[in-house]
């Protein structure tokens, strides 16, 4: 047994603290900060005279109006419609909630790439579908969705699941009481929800729109698919078209504008953070009954109304997908003479591209749950048990690498990686870069269930085990990881579902062999071969869809609160 310090640690549990604090430092902070240095610095002088060239650049300030502009209000859309799910479902007597909030979660499940290409194949004159059905625009019309319009309706689409999770959170835990009283004091219809409800809910709402713009502003599929072949450049899509027009040349130029998009990103978190800092509005104690509004015979009707937009915005473009993937030929319609499943056959048996992104995306995405599960489990005892000011630091700075858009991620690990310390060796260009990049990237995934499930464990029984004699590993072994298991498990899987068809990231690491599934979407989209990557896309969506069941079939296992889209 080791040495007994003050806070009833031992010394074997502060080095293991301070060696695992080291490296997910390293992993997660690091990057960051060399991203910073590089950003104010000119040829290897303190200097923001580059950085000055770079933001007065035209195409920098159109990229950054189309990104705020783009971003705002896909925002906008994602709290329309967000809000409207979340107050119906949580404050209402519908029926099927939980299928209802499962259909909910699948679009921030899907890619955004594919979220882009699945629109792309309802609309237009070449839409399989519009044609099969006899509604296509005549040849020759523009592509509606390549526009500013486009990216604002699909990311707002694709981000609202964010508005519904965090405002429902918010509104569950008003409790009946509060619009009893209310309403005792006379305070009917609009006037309860205006001076009550709505009240009371603000926070969520602040908080859920701060994540929506800051995740809106770093998308990347969306833009880059919708935006590129109009000519439409925001922010992330214009460092994608630098650094794979001229390489590492223009680094130092791209990390200015990496930089531009994180300010913007954490001004959006501080902005938050303030308004909701003044929010005076406070629950005391426990809720008895959560608010439950009866909608009588309008329930039906609503009902209707909430699965007719479910349908829109997922089983639709899904449809659209399969139809393009199951013709010879974009454009063809579907028809029983034209199926065919030469598409799917092609791109999944016989390129090689696609077995190696395969193999590239599993590995990574269940290389990292597995590393983050390892590192994560015993640094989050750690730091309960043994709290230092370098780990206090560390808790308020570890989700940044999750909140800046992955393009700034992407660059700050190049510049950190394109030549190792004390040697000429380079990790660029190499998958340890994307898997060394996805650590750093969903750090924060895995660590925050298992932080929250430890803090409710009992610290008496690690202190019981150790105090007959376990040493630090048995600790860990027998009473730690079995109590954390569930919510490690949960990370895990969550990590998996977002690494595994991950493009933001991947999209300026990867180079010929280390393709990811989420790049061989796109450049297959690119190069017009719609159909084959319409193929792979329904490929991933029921990959995601299977693993999004799995984890809803193992949730009564998991601590409450683990699976986003429980109760």
């Amino acid at each position: 047994m080791g040495v007994l310090t003050k806070n009833g640690g031992s010394r074997s549990e502060g080095w293991l603290l301070s060696t695992i604090l080291i490296v997910a430092i390293s992993l997660t902070l690091a990057p960051v900060l060399r991203l910073f240095v590089e950003g104010v610095t000119d040829q290897g002088a303190v200097g923001l005279s580059l950085a000055g060239e770079v933001l007065r650049q035209p195409s920098t300030l159109s990229a950054l109006t189309h990104s705020l502009v783009t971003a705002g209000f896909g925002t906008l859309v994602s709290v329309v419609l967000g809000s409207a799910f979340a107050f119906l479902v949580a404050l209402t007597d519908l029926r099927a909630k939980a299928a209802l909030v499962f259909c909910l979660m699948i679009p921030m499940m899907i890619p955004p790439q594919i979220t882009a290409l699945s629109w792309t194949q309802i609309m237009g004159p070449s839409s399989v579908l519009l044609k099969t059905l006899g509604l296509a625009p005549p040849l020759g019309s523009p592509q509606p969705l390549y526009s500013a319009q486009g990216i604002i309706l699909l990311l707002g689409i694709q981000h609202m699941s964010i508005i519904f999770l965090t405002l429902r959170a918010g509104l569950r835990a008003i409790p009946q009481e509060v619009v009893e009283a209310a309403r005792i004091s006379g305070a009917r219809g609009l006037r309860t929800w205006w001076q009550v409800v709505m009240p009371l809910t603000l926070p969520s709402l602040a908080a859920g729109t701060a994540i929506t713009f800051v995740t809106a502003l770093g998308n990347f599929g969306i833009p880059a698919m919708l935006g590129i072949p109009a000519g439409y450049a925001t922010l992330p899509t214009l460092v994608y078209q630098k650094l794979a027009g001229m390489g590492t040349s223009v680094l130092a130029e791209v990390s200015i504008l990496a930089m531009l998009i994180g300010a913007v990103a954490v001004t959006g978190i501080l902005t938050q953070r303030f308004f909701q800092s003044r929010q005076r509005v406070y629950l005391v104690g426990a809720t008895s009954r959560p608010l439950a509004i009866p909608l009588g015979a309008a329930r039906l009707p609503v009902e209707v109304l909430l699965w007719a937009v479910v349908c829109t915005i997922l089983v639709l473009p899904m449809f659209g997908l399969l139809a393009t993937s199951l013709v010879p030929a974009y454009g063809v319609p579907l028809r029983l003479d034209t199926v065919t499943l030469e598409a799917w056959t092609e791109v999944l048996l016989r390129q090689p591209v696609t077995t190696r992104a395969f193999a590239n995306s599993f590995g990574l995405a269940i290389g990292a749950a597995v590393v983050l599960m390892l590192l994560c489990l015993p640094l989050a005892w750690l730091m309960e048990r043994n709290p230092t000011r370098l780990s206090r630091l560390f808790d308020s700075l570890l989700d940044l690498p999750y909140a800046l858009p992955g393009v700034v991620l992407s660059i700050a690990m190049i510049l950190l990686l394109i030549k190792l310390p004390f040697t000429d060796a380079t990790l660029y260009g190499t998958i340890w870069i994307i898997f060394l990049a996805y650590l750093a990237r969903f750090f924060a995934v895995m660590f925050r269930p298992v932080q929250a499930s430890l803090k409710q464990l009992d610290p008496a029984m690690g202190e019981a085990a150790q105090s007959v004699g376990a040493s630090l590993f048995q600790r860990l072994r027998d009473v730690i990881v079995p109590l954390s298991a569930p919510a490690a498990a949960a990370g895990a899987i969550l990590v998996f579902l977002t690494a595994f068809n991950e493009l933001t990231v991947s999209a300026l690491l990867w180079s010929s062999g280390t393709e990811t599934l989420g790049v061989v979407i796109f450049n297959l989209d690119d190069s017009g071969e719609t159909a084959m990557a319409s193929a792979l896309a329904m490929t991933i969506v029921l990959v995601v869809m299977a693993l999004m069941v799995l984890v809803q079939l193992m949730s009564r296992r998991f601590p409450k609160g683990v699976v986003p889209w429980q109760t």
